[in-house]
């Protein structure tokens, strides 16, 4: 029920966007409009977005591999596309990885396995994503306040979000038990100014030491495989390029060339900085309005709008419906293997 209702919240703000974007806007006119986009370039698109999903798969081949697992590169892609659609419909992507653990135990792999595979993984996209834009931040830094200087305060507060964030994995890299001190008293804090409920402080506080217990193991492991951490975080970056550069893309399908590649992808690594922390399934509501202020000048008053319906269809809604597909063919099959085996 949690999920339909977080499906339906994401469908809500959509329809609900969508509306005050185009208004003002026949529905032939936006078809029409649509229909102005190159389908090769399209296409290219679609699989730069399925690239993304399939950069996730690469890195859980690549660790169970390491961990001397034989699992193939279709199961792989089975977590990524179930993965991807929970945290596309959860707040803050928190639903995605749990449930991907869940299918790896189904399919025989080790909690602990998956677990560290998660872990790294979780390091890695962040990580990556804050050391991309502060790179693209410092050196294409005209771009960034020609374009995108009306959503700075939401860019500053993606980049709070997502450091602190990595400091608190650092943290518990660092100094484990210092780590979990602090976590005690601040669920402590929190259920004594009622923001969390008493009666669920012990389930609370289990669950922080579980966590600090399991990335503490997480931090032997990458401190004893350096080389495996460094070719997660080079995957994970060309992972991110493929998604970043949909937007590129759908501007080329227009047939529009006077803006670099370069400043397109900064533009767009600076609205994931923004929207990726932010308690919204999907980011949804919020990417789109970030859209429309870093690109209405580039893609032009007319063409901005089809843009954003291509662009936010290829990275978002295109993932969620083979998610969905994905997850959907998954669980009748288990279900169906399960009766066989009940008979």
């Amino acid at each position: 029920m949690k999920y339909a209702l977080n499906i339906g919240l994401i469908l809500v703000i959509t329809l609900f966007t969508l509306h005050l974007i185009f208004k003002e806007q026949e529905l032939h006119e936006i078809i029409h409009d649509l229909k102005g986009a190159d389908p090769g370039w399209i296409a290219i698109g679609a699989c730069a977005a399925v690239l993304f999903v399939a950069g996730e798969s690469s890195i859980i081949h690549y660790m169970l591999r390491v961990l001397d697992q034989k699992t193939s590169f279709l199961k792989c892609l089975k977590y990524s596309f179930i993965g991807f659609f929970f945290s596309y419909i959860t707040p803050s992507s928190t639903g995605g990885q749990p449930m991907q653990m869940y299918h790896m135990k189904k399919d025989k792999i080790k909690i602990g396995y998956s677990t560290l595979i998660m872990l790294l993984i979780t390091i890695a996209y962040k990580s990556v994503l804050v050391l991309m834009a502060l790179g693209f931040l410092i050196f294409n830094h005209d771009v960034v306040a020609q374009y995108a200087g009306d959503m700075k305060w939401l860019i500053v507060l993606g980049f709070v979000l997502n450091l602190s964030f990595i400091a608190a994995l650092l943290l518990i890299f660092i100094k484990p038990i210092w780590a979990r001190a602090l976590g005690i008293k601040v669920v402590d804090l929190l259920t004594k100014i009622r923001i969390m409920k008493r009666k669920n402080k012990e389930k609370y506080t289990e669950k922080l030491i579980r966590i600090c217990d399991t990335y503490a193991m997480g931090a032997d492991y990458i401190k004893r495989n350096l080389s495996v951490v460094f070719n997660v975080f080079l995957i994970t970056a060309v992972q991110r390029i493929c998604l970043f550069s949909v937007t590129w893309i759908v501007y080329r399908s227009y047939g529009l060339s006077s803006t670099r590649f370069i400043d397109i992808l900064t533009l767009q690594i600076m609205i994931g900085v923004a929207v990726e922390m932010l308690p919204l399934p999907g980011a949804a509501g919020i990417s789109e309005g970030c859209f429309l202020l870093a690109f209405t000048e580039i893609f032009g008053m007319e063409l901005v709008k089809p843009a954003l319906l291509i662009s936010r269809g290829l990275t978002f809604y295109l993932i969620l419906l083979l998610g969905a597909g994905v997850t959907f063919a998954v669980h009748i099959i288990g279900i169906k293997r399960d009766k066989k085996q009940s008979e």
